[in-house]
């Protein structure tokens, strides 16, 4: 090997370290993308020049697609663990290392060309060859420019209108909070989305787009999901008691941006879970609590969830009442034996309600293009880091039944998903003072911060 190609071999492997250290799941943000695609577009660059070579086209992203991987060895989830043979396995390749190779390889690869200069070839090979990194290169632009394009949100007319993105500074990360109402004199409510790694802007701008008349309807994407997904490291922090201190921290936001003492607070599903801890331990801060969809003990109920599915796999697919008597009942370490669960779902239970939205959160102008990949991320990430962590939780023993709640049910419709209730309503006190923490440790304040402006 010459002088030159060490050069240029050198080039994309420090490249590699660097990216590995800093972005291991990739570029996550506009900003950290952007930065990505110009370095390794002057990397891409350096390589075909030094080594004035049409094989730096291959080379270069090799040994820095190979660098990644040795120095991101730490990081954990399906989108940076090895490649997995499933639908979610595909789902974690295309929302990790595909989006990843846009934005470093593609470019990498398009830079070596215009530094390598042209072929040596006869006249229709030199004009194929242009055509086709003339190709790649308006792909770069494109993808580029989308992921350039910044989130928004449709303005609410009147003085006391407001409509904004905001992103609330939780301690060591910042999760994103759309704020949307008619009234900014008005009550305020936050909502605390289901799944781990839940984000459901546009299912809220779909469905609950009347309470905005009525209060100031603030809606977060929790921790690895969405706009929120940046904050997915460090994962060994991704506990019960950090999405406790998460919904308190939004709460602390709200009350401050708003001038207020309290909130109402309104979760779904496992975001009920956290919601209802908060509340425990600081019932000063909320007039009341309304978990709908109540999640009380998630191993319980993803085993209620396999019987049925099961049960309905043995007269209707054979095939996944296999897989599922392969795989055994929950719970699972992996998110991918919850998979047949999780893909049968909308089958077996079809007022169930999907997965929190997630084509109408697709279709949302509140993210940029890099939180729509997010959604998918985070459903695996988040899912696979946080979900076996809260397994060993029971409402029925960790929260006593608090004075003034009540349980409301409603007509259990067939093909409804087993759950322990429609929803949950507990009442503020006025002068109560804060609860008791059965799963949180004490945790210095949390400081809030205001990041994006109003659209």
């Amino acid at each position: 090997m010459t002088y030159s190609w060490w050069g240029a071999a050198l080039a994309p492997v420090t490249w590699g370290v660097i990216a590995g250290l800093t972005t291991p799941r990739g570029p996550l943000t506009p900003t950290e993308a952007l930065i990505s695609v110009g370095v390794s577009l002057v990397v891409g660059g350096v390589a075909g020049r030094w080594s004035r070579s049409r094989w730096a086209m291959l080379v270069a992203p090799a040994l820095f697609v190979i660098t990644v991987e040795i120095v991101r060895t730490g990081a954990v989830g399906p989108t940076v663990d090895a490649p997995h043979a499933s639908m979610l396995g595909a789902v974690a390749l295309a929302a990790g290392r595909g989006v990843h190779g846009l934005l470093t390889v593609l470019p990498m690869v398009v830079a070596a060309a215009y530094g390598a200069g042209p072929a040596r070839r006869g006249r229709l090979g030199r004009y194929l060859g242009r055509a086709m990194i003339g190709g790649l290169a308006a792909v770069v632009v494109l993808v580029t420019g989308a992921v350039a394009l910044p989130a928004r949100t449709d303005p609410i007319p009147g003085d006391r209108g407001i409509a904004e993105l905001a992103s609330v500074d939780a301690g060591s990360h910042q999760l994103g909070l759309m704020i949307r109402g008619a009234d900014t004199t008005g009550p305020v409510l936050l909502f605390v989305p289901g799944a781990p790694g839940a984000a459901e802007p546009g299912a809220v701008r779909a469905h609950l787009s009347g309470l905005e008349q009525h209060v100031v309807v603030a809606t977060l994407d929790r921790r690895g999901g969405g706009s929120s997904y940046p904050a997915i490291e460090p994962t060994p922090t991704m506990t019960l008691d950090d999405e406790i201190d998460n919904v308190v921290a939004a709460t602390h936001h709200l009350r401050r941006r708003f001038d207020t003492d309290r909130i109402y607070l309104l979760a779904h599903s496992g975001g009920s879970i956290p919601a209802a801890f908060a509340v425990q331990c600081h019932p000063e801060l909320f007039s009341a609590y309304i978990g709908v969809g109540q999640a009380v003990d998630t191993t319980e109920a993803d085993q209620a969830q396999y019987a049925a599915t099961l049960d309905w796999a043995r007269h209707h697919y054979t095939d996944l009442a296999a897989a599922l008597t392969a795989v055994g009942p929950p719970p699972y370490a992996r998110i991918y034996d919850y998979e047949p669960l999780i893909l049968a779902e909308s089958r077996v239970f079809p007022h169930a309600g999907g997965q929190g939205g997630l084509d109408e959160s697709l279709a949302a102008s509140e993210y940029t293009v890099l939180d729509k990949v997010h959604l998918f991320a985070g459903l695996v990430d988040a899912h696979d880091v946080y979900y076996p962590r809260i397994r060993d939780v029971d409402l029925r023993t960790d929260i006593p039944r608090p004075r003034g709640a009540r349980v409301l049910r409603g007509r259990r419709r067939r093909g409804a998903r087993p759950r322990a209730a429609d929803a949950a309503v507990v009442r503020g006190t006025p002068g109560a003072a804060q609860g008791t923490c059965p799963h949180q440790q004490q945790r210095a304040p949390v400081v809030v911060r205001k990041t994006r402006g109003v659209h």
